[in-house]
């Protein structure tokens, strides 16, 4: 016979015997052992004496050994027991460091979570919220991936990730979207171009200035892209770049407009550049919560989540600041 197929079958047999040995027989065997006795390891356990008995004659039937040698007056282990004894007590003290590490993972007391990002979030609303996080878990280990959205979107897919912070995409066989925040889109003007009797801009008009697009793999350029083909505007892309801040500091150079996700913008203005509402069409981004469908958090993902739920929407964190 094949020594490949006997070592498998030895292999397979092995297993099913380790399967459907019950926990408690395991349990009374150490007992035994340790106390060399079936008394006191009866009276330890609760259970009479011959239960105990009956409970390693029942192991040794399933192993095919004996586990101790018995006399009228006393027992010792055999060769086969002090090896089951050692592999035992290993196996125990496994399991059990494994359920303390579980305990304090659902404690909160150590664990790590991982996160993608779009840069948008990562640079203005994320540090607020990891802030609180690591004020509440400070045996949390946070780590973060920074990349645009249809990066993010397959890093989720591949489980890369503990969840993605970003905007919503139309894949929702694969991937779960929670809403947390709607990030209205504007134009910023840099105040060179004279328009400062204007309160909102069109997309056409726009178009009669240099135009500094953002990446094309970002929302804005997959929201904008089809309305612009839509109306037959051309935008004259003079630069494009992948960071936000590198356009907000072009526009206010006076290089082009821009257009950019409003979470993006100075709170109080910026000296150079007017930040015009869109007056033709409605450009918003949802902001969500990404996960793969049907994966579920661990809790320091959890606990993660809900924080960012609350502080990643600059009207929610205000209210959240309130009451705290």
């Amino acid at each position: 016979m094949n020594r490949n197929k006997v070592a498998v079958s030895d292999a397979r047999n092995i297993s099913a015997t380790a399967l459907n040995i019950n926990f408690k027989l395991l349990q009374a065997f150490v007992l035994v052992a340790e106390y060399n006795s079936f008394r006191m390891a009866a009276e330890v356990s609760h259970r009479s004496q011959s239960a105990t008995s009956m409970q390693i004659r029942q192991l040794e039937k399933q192993l095919g050994v004996s586990l101790f040698h018995r006399t009228t007056r006393h027992i010792q282990l055999t060769n086969e027991g002090e090896r089951l004894l050692q592999a035992t007590r290993q196996a125990l003290a496994a399991l059990d460091a494994g359920l303390r590490d579980i305990r304090d993972t659902g404690d909160m007391q150590k664990g790590s979570v991982l996160i993608g990002c779009v840069p948008s979030i990562a640079s203005t609303r994320l540090p607020h919220a990891l802030a609180l996080y690591e004020k509440l878990y400070p045996a949390v280990t946070v780590h973060v991936r920074e990349m645009l959205s249809i990066p993010l979107f397959e890093c989720v897919r591949r489980q890369e990730v503990d969840f993605g912070i970003g905007p919503q995409s139309n894949d929702s066989k694969s991937l779960c979207f929670q809403p947390i925040y709607s990030d209205e889109m504007c134009a910023l003007v840099p105040r060179a171009y004279k328009l400062t009797r204007k309160t909102s801009i069109t997309l056409r008009e726009i178009s009669q200035f240099p135009f500094l697009a953002w990446g094309k793999q970002t929302t804005v350029d997959a929201v904008l892209t089809p309305i612009l083909e839509r109306e037959g505007i051309s935008f004259g892309r003079k630069y494009e770049v992948s960071e936000p801040h590198t356009l907000l500091a072009m526009s206010a150079a006076g290089l082009g407009i821009a257009i950019l996700p409003r979470i993006m913008l100075p709170a109080q203005g910026h000296p150079s550049l007017r930040i015009l509402p869109l007056a033709d069409v409605s450009l918003s981004r949802q902001i969500s919560i990404i996960t793969l469908r049907g994966n579920a958090f661990s809790p320091a993902a959890a606990h993660l989540a809900q924080i960012l739920e609350r502080l990643i929407d600059p009207e929610k964190a205000k209210q959240y600041a309130a009451r705290s």
